[in-house]
């Protein structure tokens, strides 16, 4: 009898690090018993602040996704289910490091310290990008598929011929991580990136949130092996872990940042979670996911199993969730507040700082532009 098909969903399909299961009981097995150190190392106050993060990250999405809905934003890409893999990984980072982002990494940005009102400029269309990347050391959000993983890669090699690798200084050396989906890893950039940081030895990690969806094009119509393995045959290692374990995302992220900052080179991690919510508020996944797969993720949710962990060890109270929901309330007040302030931005801005030196084609569409913004103002309509 011929074997089962390899399924790519299936959170069994290929050695996983699970640290916490989904009802919030500690485990530790062969694959596992590596990191759980480093898990167990959290104390309590550390897993309280990945839960608040988790936390303000959801709420970031859904006040941002009701925006969108009232017209303020042109677009938004919801990130909810995926908060344990960006708030465990980010938390893996040392201030010196790197983030290059793709699109929906809020709760890295978060982390980071970057004000998530300014990520919005983008979806409203106010800027290219609204924070100092320098003061986050976080490079501003990518939506071209995968080409930022060469940036990072080519930014994690000057690190290394900055002397910025190996030093044992745990001031100094430094690392990047780069942050994609599932759907990029069909593209040539990522493809590139691996070999450029395997040949070069880059001081890199890249992190894929397998979200189950690149849109609407399941895991099965996107690849027939695993993705942990994508890098193996360009001599990038990979490790497989529960995406919405948030204890097991810090220590395998930690475990490949401290490797890639001592000189080991790259490491691809699978962080294997789900999207609960649209690929962008343009898309209704109703029509494309079945209500079983969404029940099954939706029992697995990362927010409700870092509340069983923490209740579990009896490191949850009542007051301490009622001081995290305030928080939540007033930041949700605040960027409503601030992004009904930003008025609509001058279209002709998005000519401005595209070329450093006069461009004829840049001159020219915004020639074009102007007289076309003009015929409006003479009795035109849109």
């Amino acid at each position: 009898m011929p074997a089962a098909p390899w399924q790519p969903s299936a959170l069994t399909a290929e050695p996983l690090v699970q640290l916490v299961d989904h009802a919030g009981q500690r485990r530790v097995d062969d694959v596992s018993a590596p990191y759980e150190p480093l898990a167990r190392a959290l104390d309590a106050d550390a897993l309280r602040t990945f839960y608040r993060d988790m936390t303000l990250t959801r709420r970031f999405d859904e006040e941002s996704t009701s925006l969108q809905r009232q017209g303020e934003l042109a677009l938004f890409t919801q990130s909810k289910g995926q908060e344990a893999a960006q708030i465990g990984s980010a938390h893996a980072m040392r201030p010196q490091d790197w983030a290059f982002p793709a699109y929906r990494e809020h709760g890295v940005l978060l982390v980071r310290g970057v004000p998530l009102r300014q990520e919005l400029h983008l979806f409203r269309g106010i800027d290219h990008g609204g924070w100092d990347t320098e003061q986050h050391r976080v490079h501003l959000n990518t939506l071209v598929i995968g080409s930022h993983a060469l940036h990072a890669t080519g930014y994690a090699m000057g690190m290394s011929r900055d002397g910025l690798v190996g030093t044992g200084d745990p001031t100094k050396d430094e690392a990047t991580v780069v942050y994609f989906g599932d759907g990029a890893t069909s593209q040539g950039d990522v493809s590139e990136a691996f070999n450029f940081a395997a040949v070069n030895q880059a001081p890199i990690v890249f992190f894929c949130q397998n979200n189950q969806w690149a849109i609407s094009v399941p895991g099965e119509l996107q690849y027939r092996g695993p993705l942990s393995r994508r890098g193996e045959g360009f001599g990038v290692p990979g490790v497989r872990v529960d995406g919405n374990d948030a204890l097991a995302v810090y220590a395998v992220t930690k475990t490949a940042l401290d490797k890639a900052r001592a000189g080991g080179g790259p490491t691809l991690i699978e962080a294997v979670t789900f999207r609960r919510g649209a690929h962008t508020t343009s898309d209704d996944p109703t029509r494309y996911r079945s209500e079983t797969e969404e029940k099954y993720w939706a029992e697995r949710d990362p927010i409700d199993r870092i509340v069983a962990l923490l209740k579990a060890e009896g490191a949850w109270s009542d007051s301490f969730a009622a001081r995290v929901q305030a928080e939540g309330d007033e930041f949700a007040d605040e960027l409503r507040t601030y992004v009904r302030s930003l008025g609509r931005p001058d279209p002709m801005t998005m000519f401005d700082n595209v070329y450093t030196t006069p461009h004829a084609i840049n001159e020219a569409e915004r020639e074009w532009m102007r007289q076309y913004d003009a015929s409006f103002k003479k009795g035109g309509s849109r």
